[in-house]
């Protein structure tokens, strides 16, 4: 009777200690978000008119 209570306590702890052991963590706060100034509207704004160029060309290129 004494060995089974034992057993049986022994059994119970192993099944909660496991549920800890096993447990993941939670799921990670909010990521720090950067801030988006005047300075990405220029890089845009500059892409834009090199693309620009580079479609059109150069007029001399196509009078040769």
């Amino acid at each position: 009777m004494k060995t089974t209570l034992i057993i049986f306590a022994l059994i119970i702890v192993l099944l909660i200690t496991t549920s800890f052991v096993l447990a993941q963590p939670g799921l990670p706060g909010d990521p720090a978000q950067a801030p988006i100034d005047g300075g990405l509207g220029l890089l845009a704004a500059a892409g834009g008119a090199y693309a620009y160029k580079k479609l059109r060309g150069n007029k001399n290129d196509e009078l040769e």
